[in-house]
């Protein structure tokens, strides 16, 4: 099968926002034996889009469109993609329904334009969106006496990503009966992507499985598929292999599948018994976030500060003025008092914490923007480290150092720390 992908919206074409949509369904899609043959952007029209899908059409048996299904006049993707099909649009109830619980879960009052997401070309089959209200779907399009189809999926990155493998990898998975495939992938953290096909070359031979590579910030994820026969069972296969790649990789990897650090964390604190607290300062509650995202957390997570000023540190969590005047407020000195600080101040098994120069402002020679420090408390002992992680501005800092953090309390718990 080949493959055309279509990236749809004015913010794309004019260079305000990067189409990373398409590369990543390249690579979900390359396992199954799609060839991907062309790639397009076209603005919020409704003329360059239909031209633009009529053209990619021509290219491919299977054309996968991002962008241009929300509510507002300027998402016309839907309609377009039913005036090419010459098929009627028409409204899907339980996609209605989603949109509208979702509102409600929200204490939100529903705008009538939202029902737009609901409708669909007649006979599409249609792929719901668990992080949004826009759902994906696949229409069938009559080209020259063939039968060709459209995907379309929201632009918003995050819920093209989850909805793929669950929808689209499956659904083109049965246009090909006469071959199996089985994939697992495995969730790293602390290794480039350079440095993972280092540590894997000669692990598994082509001729076994594929193995390919995503970025998926902050962390980098490693998948292995299988092929074989539509009677095969496929799993001892990729137990097999999981062995090699874990004798590669060890502790890096955090995760089967995608699992968040904040769960693999949060899951290892449950089965063991023990709670945490956490004092953030250059992560400004990014941490906390996190783990409270995880349904359950409550049972190990007992309290978050943002102790953001150093009034702050001294007066919530006891670090010493004089260590913040020897040391600074960036230091591994400050954060291993805070780290024991907010242990002490929660009655938690263990204490993290967070405290560095996030930009653009702040840094000097010997901390340049990008330093961050680390502390780690628990009963009988306390561990802190500096790390230079580079200018990439302060939404990217604070995401790395929540990263760091969470991944020195895994290894902690899992004994493998240094």
């Amino acid at each position: 099968m080949r493959a055309a992908f279509l990236a749809i919206g004015d913010e794309i074409v004019g260079g305000l926002t990067t189409d990373t949509n398409s590369g990543f369904l390249a690579t979900e899609l390359k396992p199954l034996g799609v060839q991907p043959v062309a790639g397009f952007s076209v603005a919020d029209d409704e003329d360059d889009i239909i031209r633009a899908l009529r053209r990619a059409l021509e290219e491919a048996e299977l054309v996968v469109c991002t962008g241009g299904l929300g509510p507002t006049a300027d998402d016309l993707t839907t309609a377009c993609v039913a005036k090419l099909a010459g098929r009627a649009l028409v409204l899907d109830e339980p996609s209605l329904r989603a949109i509208e619980e979702r509102f409600r879960a929200r204490a939100l009052e529903m705008s009538p334009n939202n029902r737009k997401q609901a409708l669909f070309p007649e006979g599409s089959t249609i792929f719901p969106n668990p992080n949004g209200t826009a759902a994906g779907f696949v229409c069938p399009v009559e080209v020259n006496g063939a039968t060709r189809h459209v995907a379309c999926f929201p632009g918003v990155p995050r819920e093209t990503r989850e909805m793929v493998p669950a929808s689209l990898v499956p659904w083109v998975a049965a246009r090909t009966p006469d071959q199996k495939f089985a994939s697992r992938s495995f969730s790293t953290f602390g290794l480039a992507e350079s440095k993972l096909d280092e540590l894997l070359e000669g692990a598994i031979d082509p001729s076994e499985a594929r193995l390919a590579f995503r970025a998926a910030f902050p962390r980098m994820q490693v998948r292995v598929t299988v092929f074989g026969r539509p009677d095969e069972d496929l799993e001892p296969r990729l137990d097999e292999l999981e062995a090699r790649i874990r004798e590669r990789l060890g502790s890096a990897i955090y995760a089967v599948g995608d699992e968040g650090m904040e769960e693999t964390v949060g899951r290892l604190l449950r089965e063991r018994g023990l709670t945490l607290a956490v004092a953030e300062s250059c992560t400004g509650g990014k941490i906390g976030d996190r783990v409270t995202d995880v349904p359950g957390s409550s049972e190990y997570f007992l309290l978050g500060v943002a102790t953001y000023a150093n009034a702050a540190k001294v007066r919530v969590l006891g670090v010493s003025e004089r260590t913040i005047a020897e040391h600074g407020a960036v230091s591994t000195q400050t954060a291993e008092e805070m780290a024991v600080g907010v242990r002490k101040l929660a009655g938690a098994d263990l204490g993290i914490a967070t405290t560095g120069i996030a930009g653009p402002g702040g840094g000097t020679p010997d901390k340049p923007v990008g330093t961050l420090c680390i502390g780690l408390a628990w009963e009988g002992g306390q561990w802190s480290r500096r790390y230079d992680v580079g200018n990439r501005g302060r939404e990217w800092l604070k995401g790395m150092a929540a990263q760091i953090a969470l991944d020195r309390v895994r290894q902690w718990l899992l004994g493998v720390a240094d």
